[in-house]
């Protein structure tokens, strides 16, 4: 089910890149007369210190101290939000213009206190950072990668194949190497005409490097760098949409807000990065033209038919909202078109989280200090023919550079100027920073807690004129100036259309629930026991030494696979491969994704059975406690307290023992009676 309403983009791009120069600062409080005022003023500063306890506070309070141009304006301006952007990397320039324009302080060298914002150029590991916001998740370097993208699909393929039928069939090589010439074969023989194009991807690889075309799967290159590189091979689209004779593919820019709860955002404009040379259907002939059938940016800038312009509808990189007027122009319902893509995003990203969550609290467990993330991540999108649009990849760290290299001479290049690229990434800068602010849920608190006051000071405002009054006056706030947000929300907005999707989360839970020790990402034998056990999955057909057997070989084939191997034990991906079997051997007459939904509610019901009972006891624990501190000298008041633990647990165990033979209706039974 697609997003419903998803608003039609306009042919206009669908905000303004930058604010003019000379963009109003961000408004200070003017001094203010009069004891209601004064008590307001105190009242304010109070709450703000209130929230500035901790690492966070103090740099906060860090803020305060301002620079030159703020000098004497110290005790009546708003304290400003702080950004590191010492790590920024080639998002430098972008980041500099957004935070200009947003009046928050930059430390580009970084910053002995606490900052509010750490903004990273390439991944998330900073083990000095213990507050505040970083604009990196641990672990999405490694979840976008071409080979555990594959895998985190196919997953979801095998549960929802026609919800997840936007990425193109893929292998992983070397391992699937024998499976995909047995299934090209096959394939080929059912089909007599089907003539197929594949593309090989190395694994990690970026910038179209080491990316070729091949017609047959005898044509890979096996030897020497695929052993330690791994790639994936994929049915390479033969059929895309073409704008002036040429292929091209969408960069689309998707901020993960929060990851629990969920959190997406959708840029409502992108880039549009054109090959150089007109294209062609694939043949023998025509397979290593590059320019032709690669959209690669860092490829076709090379070529001597590139074309650097400094307007969006034109050129070798165009804003993605040209294109869809164009389409538009020509009748395409660019408003289905639109929600293809969201739809797209949607999936794509619930397919990511559940081994993101691993990654999080592995880096970051809770109850202890450290920061909270947010994410701009790059989406590469290939429009076909029909205007469907097919998933390409996903970068953690997109190009947010908006210059680019013109060659004066052979050899000799400078950067130039971008107006393309500016447009479209400060406004993706400065709107996430928008909506990460932390000082919103601060100001919202003070000015909650001065509004009672207003009424109070009216008369003082009045007589004060514009040099001394109070602006609540909404015109004046920080956004103020700033144009509407580039960013639009579409999760939670459309959950209610997408959670069903969710399974594999809910798996991950289990999985982070038995995982035992804090900052670990295997599971161990102890805790997949542990799991069979509290969920009752183990019974006379399928023992704890069958438990054993199944761990070891599951376990044993994943790291044989090289999956990481600086933990020994059980990954989430050979969980979730262990918990689909129990899943197929549990509930054998349903299709997979009932079967796999039945058994999460199954181990789900159980495990909130358990902790009712751990509550139950724990309360009789202190009741006891309370009655033994409390009790009479002779001890006989004290006798029903003293057996309400006993009373509790027996209860609980009887409620127990009656829900193991309870079954759910429908095909989220627990299914108890079903083995």
């Amino acid at each position: 089910m697609e997003p419903a309403g998803a608003p039609p983009p306009s042919c206009a791009p669908a905000r303004e890149a930058e604010e003019p120069p000379g963009s109003p600062a961000l408004p200070a409080e003017r001094p203010r007369d009069g004891e209601p005022a004064r008590k307001a003023r105190e009242e304010a500063a109070s709450a703000e210190r209130s929230h500035g306890r901790g690492p966070a506070g103090r740099a906060a309070r860090g803020g305060g101290r301002h620079g030159p141009e703020e000098r004497g304006a110290r005790t009546g301006r708003r304290p400003r939000v702080t950004v590191d952007s010492s790590k920024a990397k080639t998002s430098l320039e972008a980041l500099k213009i957004s935070l200009r324009q947003l009046r928050w302080r930059e430390f580009p060298f970084g910053r002995r206190l606490p900052c509010d914002i750490y903004w990273h150029g390439v991944s998330f590991h900073d083990s000095y950072i213990f507050s505040g916001q970083v604009n990196k998740f641990p672990g999405m370097t490694e979840m976008v990668r071409k080979v555990t993208l594959s895998r985190a699909v196919r997953t979801m393929q095998d549960l929802f194949p026609v919800e997840y039928n936007f990425y193109p069939r893929s292998w992983i090589l070397p391992e699937e190497f024998p499976l995909f010439v047995t299934e090209v074969r096959m394939m080929k023989e059912s089909d007599p005409s089907w003539k197929p194009t594949f593309i090989v991807k190395p694994d990690g690889g970026c910038q179209g490097d080491g990316i070729y075309l091949i017609k047959d799967p005898n044509d890979v290159r096996l030897a020497g760098s695929l052993q330690s590189r791994p790639a994936v091979v994929q049915e390479y689209i033969c059929k895309p949409l073409l704008v002036d004779k040429l292929k091209f593919d969408i960069r689309l820019y998707v901020l993960l807000k929060s990851l629990e709860p969920l959190e997406i955002y959708i840029a409502k404009d992108g880039l549009s990065r054109f090959c150089t040379e007109p294209y062609q259907e694939p043949t023998l002939k025509n397979l290593h033209q590059v320019f032709m059938h690669l959209t690669n940016y860092s490829l076709n800038i090379h070529s001597g038919n590139f074309i650097h312009s400094d307007n969006a509808n034109t050129g070798s990189k165009r804003t993605f909202s040209s294109i869809l007027c164009r389409l538009s122009s020509r009748g395409a319902d660019v408003k289905k078109v639109w929600s293809d893509i969201i739809s797209l995003v949607i999936k794509t990203i619930i397919a990511l989280t559940p081994e993101l969550k691993v990654y999080y609290q592995s880096d970051i467990p809770a109850g202890k200090p450290g920061p909270t993330c947010f994410q701009i991540l790059g989406f590469d999108i290939l429009l076909m023919k029909n205007l469907k649009p097919m998933l390409l990849e996903v970068n953690a760290n997109p190009s947010m550079r908006i210059e680019h290299e013109q060659e004066l001479s052979p050899g000799v290049f400078e950067n130039v100027p971008s107006p393309v690229d500016e447009e479209v990434k400060v406004a993706v800068i400065r709107d996430t920073l928008r909506l990460v602010d932390p000082q919103k849920k601060k100001r919202k608190d003070i000015q909650s807690q001065t509004s009672e006051h207003v009424s109070e000071t009216k008369e003082d405002l009045l007589d004060a004129g514009p040099a001394g009054g109070l602006e609540y006056d909404t015109s004046k706030t920080p956004e103020a100036g700033l144009p509407s947000l580039c960013l639009k929300q579409v999760f939670p907005k459309y959950a209610k259309q997408f959670n069903y999707l969710r399974l594999v989360d809910r798996v991950a839970a289990l999985f982070i629930r038995f995982l035992g020790v804090k900052g670990t990402t295997k599971l161990g034998p102890t805790g997949f026991r542990t799991f069979i056990r509290n969920c009752k999955l183990s019974n006379s057909n399928f023992s704890m030494a069958a438990v054993d057997i199944l761990y070891i070989d599951i376990t044993r084939r994943w790291n044989s696979m090289g999956i990481d191997h600086k933990e020994s034990g059980m990954c989430l991906q050979a969980f979730v491969e262990a918990f689909f079997c129990l899943a197929q051997k549990k509930y054998k007459s349903l299709p997979l994704h009932e079967q796999v939904a039945s058994l999460i509610d199954f181990c789900e019901y159980h495990l909130a059975a358990l902790d009712e009972k751990r509550l139950l006891c724990g309360r009789g624990v202190v009741e006891r406690r309370s009655a033994v501190v409390a009790c009479p000298t002779d001890g006989l008041e004290g006798t029903p307290a003293l057996h309400a633990p006993l009373l509790n647990c027996t209860a609980a165990a009887g409620k127990l023992a009656g829900c193991r033979s309870h079954r759910y209706p429908g095909a989220v039974s627990p299914g108890a009676g079903r083995d």
